[in-house]
């Protein structure tokens, strides 16, 4: 037989798209795993200043109380790497220790804040009807003022010490923890899983557990990164208008409201506490926008 004879049977493209969808679907899912640039340097940012913070008794080079008024005002050198203040204090040292307060009291009201809030939202979402519709209320007229205002009066009441300052943040607070959170549940409850859970008989302890809080949990843990700078920056202007941290204590706020006065003889007093501020205000935020695209890639 010839090879013109040979007969000839049509060759069909290989389809590309099925290799191709399982391909996508594998990088997608590695990209999820893979720490989001804002995610890896505001954790690394974040640790660092944690760590310096927690460290502060072994690291900082004097006493934050030590006054030296033969050495007020002097600027930065060997021995006060950032200068001292109008009482001779070591600036470097107090911006280390009154970073403790600052942080700590942040922390602590954002962590009360977010878990309270959580609970009442979901439970009001949960249970519904008067419930729902008084907690919404209450929601509305703390939403009415600023944070900042609710903790000034309360604080200016009750007088300004660490239980009152924590009390206060928590109360004007956790009212967007709340709302995010009723938001969320009454979202995910409307999915079908939740739907197909009811049907197999599930209970709803069991289902709020297993299935709304982990969905949620994410969202949450962004808006209370993005939260966290937020509260530092309210417990610094507490501190600055007197109603924070009390003399002999000091945190960045107190620390910026002494050097107002010097500002034009040593602009370090403002400027370092400020910067300390900024800078980790922005590494939290940072993790917070990481995790929030971290959970976006997943949902990809």
């Amino acid at each position: 037989m010839s090879l013109a004879d040979t007969p000839v049977h049509p060759v069909h493209p290989v389809d590309q798209g099925a290799p191709g969808a399982p391909r996508a679907g594998a990088e997608g899912r590695a990209g999820a795993r893979r720490w989001p640039p804002s995610l890896l340097v505001g954790t690394l940012l974040t640790g660092a200043i944690l760590l310096v913070l927690l460290l502060t008794p072994w690291l900082a080079p004097h006493d934050p109380a030590a006054q030296d008024l033969g050495q007020r005002l002097a600027p930065p050198g060997d021995g006060h790497p950032l200068g001292t203040d109008q009482l001779g204090r070591d600036v470097l040292s107090r911006i280390m220790d009154g970073g403790r307060f600052s942080v700590s009291i942040a922390a602590i009201t954002l962590v009360i804040c977010a878990v309270s809030g959580t609970l009442i939202g979901m439970v009001a979402a949960r249970r519904g009807g008067a419930l729902d519709e008084f907690v919404m209320r209450v929601t509305d007229v703390l939403l009415a003022f600023p944070e900042i205002i609710v903790a000034m009066f309360l604080v200016a009441v009750f007088g300004a010490n660490y239980l009152t300052l924590i009390v206060a943040l928590v109360i004007g607070g956790w009212t967007p923890f709340a709302r995010l959170a009723r938001t969320l549940t009454l979202e995910i409850d409307a999915r079908d899983f939740i739907e197909a859970a009811r049907a197999l008989g599930c209970s709803k302890r069991f289902i709020v557990l297993r299935h709304v809080l982990p969905n949620a949990l994410s969202p949450l843990l962004a808006h209370a990164a993005l939260r966290f700078g937020h509260k530092l920056i309210t417990v610094g202007a507490l501190s600055f208008l007197g109603l924070g941290v009390q003399p002999p204590d000091a945190d960045w706020g107190s620390m910026l409201s002494d050097g107002q006065p010097y500002l034009t003889q040593a602009p370090g007093l403002v400027v370092h506490p400020g910067l300390a501020i900024f800078v980790t205000a922005l590494g939290v935020t940072l993790i917070g926008q990481g995790i929030d695209t971290r959970r976006k890639a997943k949902e990809l």
